[in-house]
């Protein structure tokens, strides 16, 4: 049996950023995929002759500037470019806001609604940006131990710095729904959904859900080319990103190997000792890291035996299932939306399409007693109008990610007999905002919850890996006592979105989780990573 320093199952942008900071340590690590590409759900795929697109992550702010550097990104091709605008919400009045374009472009717009919700934004953003900071802060630092006083009063002083005005907000965004807490700023419809939005982006939750102004939060703390806040577009789509990450950990002697889905983490008196393929081949190693959700790592490749009943228990509970469904469209042509037909830069904007935190509470009722929204939410993003690399000249694709999509259907139905129909409303709703979508759509590549959770391996089609609640969220993701990276096998790893911080294409997980493997190992002073995180 082949022997390596370290076992990597799943080769998603989390595993190649944890393979990498191992294998320049020293140690020589082995990577599984099984899907015939890496990447993970970070993937650029062609979907219809000519076109190609980011297939499920879409687009970029999360990824940790540190992992951008150390791996060198930007030297190995990669080019992150910035939307001119955050996000257009076409309303179905004819009215638009746009957000993004600097300060006194977003107030102009904000004041076309109200004029107290325009000078209230500098306020707005200076409150969130400090319990971002806080986000920020966090990333790249482990969870506290659950008997580390230590670390626990690390943070405390942490959060001692932040003025009160500040720890209120902070205890705010942390246990608010996202409507109390946009309802404290703004008074206008159509500024609470542009901001709301982002509340319910991989969430299965509606505004009104206590805990969705965390989600919220989470989707504001990254940055683009060292620009707060911002958003942005890989060139070559997200694959771009992890063909440059699997070139990175190439260059340092990591193994990968694809199509080689892992069946059996094998252990021995409590502890981790390699892999089984379903082809039957093993391999043998003292650290197995999973690349993947907590469900499928622990409901499907470890034996039940080899877990204490409590924890089994708690895995079990662990909530998944973002309600989301992912689109992608070949387009003849642009589309022309009523409230802005000509093209422009917010056709390279987030294009919202849920004008009101109410309109997206319906949605998330519609799932739970539907199935699906019968108006669902829509963010339809164009990046073709960023990147030529992506569609024949005049043509275009679009990625749309939706909500509400229950991934478990009332009456036993099945997302393989319900997606066609789901993915009809989808184009319906657009169709209002922009009539004549319909006909310019040449092909559309279809993931329904199902779908991703087949595809890609997300459980219920979790984008996240899990539900971004404060029960599963920093020491207690996927389970309090196991925060830290390391699960109840001794020499098993989590490195993916169900580790702190979470989800979204940061790499942070994986650094982090490098950095406990190598602590274990007496290496972390080696790549300066225990220092950095002080």
């Amino acid at each position: 049996m082949e022997r390596y320093d370290a076992l990597i199952i799943g080769a998603g942008h989390n595993g190649l950023v944890c393979a990498w900071y191992l294998a320049r340590a020293g140690l020589r690590v082995k990577m599984f995929e099984a899907r015939g590409v890496v990447g993970g759900a970070a993937v650029t795929e062609c979907f219809h002759p000519g076109f190609r697109n980011s297939t499920a992550s879409y687009t970029v702010s999360l990824l940790q500037a540190r992992v951008i550097a150390d791996m060198r990104l930007h030297e190995r091709g990669l080019r992150i470019v910035e939307r001119p605008l955050s996000n257009f919400l076409p309303l179905p009045d004819g009215r638009s806001l746009s957000l993004g374009g600097g300060i006194t472009a977003t107030q102009a717009e904000f004041a076309k609604f109200s004029v107290r919700d325009a000078e209230r934004l500098p306020a707005y953003y200076a409150a969130v940006e400090r319990v971002a900071d806080l986000l920020r802060d966090l990333a790249l630092r482990p969870p506290p131990a659950g008997t580390s006083i230590g670390e626990a009063l690390s943070l405390a002083m942490r959060a001692r710095r932040m003025t009160a005005a500040a720890q209120r907000d902070a205890l705010a965004l942390f246990t608010k729904s996202a409507r109390e807490f946009l309802s404290g700023w703004f008074g206008s419809d159509p500024v609470q959904a542009v901001f709301g939005f982002d509340a319910v982006v991989g969430n299965h939750a509606g505004p009104d859900t206590p805990g969705s102004a965390y989600v919220f939060l989470h989707h504001v703390f990254g940055e683009v080319n060292g620009n707060r806040g911002a958003w942005g577009h890989a060139i070559g789509g997200m694959g771009a990103i992890t063909q440059a990450m699997a070139a990175a950990c190439r260059d340092v002697g990591v193994e990968i190997e694809v199509e080689a889905p892992v069946a059996r983490v094998l252990a021995d008196r409590g502890r981790a000792v390699g892999i089984r393929l379903a082809d039957g081949r093993e391999f043998a190693a003292s650290r197995v890291i999973g690349n993947l959700g907590p469900k499928p790592l622990f409901e499907k490749l470890v034996d039940p035996a080899d877990l204490d009943p409590d924890f089994r228990a708690r895995i079990v509970g662990y909530a998944v299932g973002s309600g989301s469904f992912r689109m992608n469209l070949a387009l003849s042509e642009l589309p022309r939306f009523t409230a802005r037909p000509e093209p422009g830069p917010h056709l390279s904007a987030g294009i919202i399409m849920a004008p009101s935190l109410d309109y997206m509470e319906r949605a998330f009722a519609d799932s739970k007693a539907l199935g699906w929204s019968r108006e669902p939410i829509v963010e339809m993003l164009i990046p073709s109008t960023l990147d030529d690399t992506l569609a024949p000249p005049g043509q275009h694709v679009a990625s749309l990610f939706c909500q509400q999509f229950n991934p478990c259907l009332p009456d036993g139905r099945s997302w393989d007999d319900a997606r066609e129909a789901a993915a009809d409303t989808i184009i319906d709703t657009i169709e209002t905002y922009a009539p004549g979508f319909r006909a310019s759509i040449l092909a559309r590549q279809i993931h329904s919850p199902l779908d991703l959770e087949r595809k890609f391996g997300l459980a219920g089609g979790d984008i996240f890996h899990g539900r971004m609640s404060l029960d599963q969220l920093w020491a207690a993701r996927p389970v309090l006592g196991h925060g830290r990276y390391r699960m109840p096998i001794a020499g098993l790893y989590l490195c993916g979105a169900g580790a702190h911080p979470g989800g979204g294409v940061t790499g942070a997980p994986g650094h982090n989780a490098a950095r406990a493997i190598l602590a274990d190992r007496g290496l972390a002073g080696r790549l300066g990573l225990l220092k950095r995180a002080r």
